[in-house]
């Protein structure tokens, strides 16, 4: 499959301001932290392989282990993540699946026993920011690795 159209080419602008939005994020330390987790998480949820692919990749570069990549699909049920790794988990799905009754307030309280009023803002921001890579990337469909070089990510440990 084809790409159908580059997005960065043909809004310059305002994906340059995009990518400045997510860059200030992942300098936050803690979404530095996790956010390789997240935005694995919400791109499985999304069915957008170029994210799973890139993400997967960021995350090796990063040191993450090979089991807990596996895992972050069945991260409920897997013993690998710390209480604080599963709340930001459980936000991201709560966030990237919206019920049409919102965000429950149960899962809101369980959040924010883990996290602080800034990190689960920022938490937030991150998922804003990674649902509309998404959004832009099961639209237009690029190829996934087909940016590794640009990114850097030809590097990854992956065999």
């Amino acid at each position: 499959m084809s790409p159908r159209l580059d997005y960065f080419k043909a809004s310059p602008e305002a994906a340059k301001q995009y990518i400045a939005f997510n860059q200030l994020l992942h300098k936050k330390p803690w979404l530095a932290e996790i956010g390789h987790l997240v935005t694995l998480r919400a791109s499985q949820l999304n069915g957008c392989a170029f994210c799973v692919d890139m993400h997967v990749k960021e995350a090796k570069l990063r040191g993450e282990r090979e089991l807990r990549l596996h895992h972050v699909a069945v991260w409920r049920e897997s013993p690998l993540f710390s209480p604080r790794e599963r709340a930001a988990l459980e936000w991201t799905e709560a966030l990237t699946r919206l019920s049409p009754q919102g965000v429950p307030d149960e899962v809101f309280a369980g959040v924010r026993e883990q996290l602080s009023e800034e990190d689960l803002a920022d938490l937030s921001f991150l998922v804003v920011a990674i649902n509309g890579w998404n959004r832009l990337s099961v639209a237009f469909l690029p190829v996934p690795g087909s940016a590794d070089k640009l990114y850097g990510l030809d590097k990854a440990p992956l065999g």
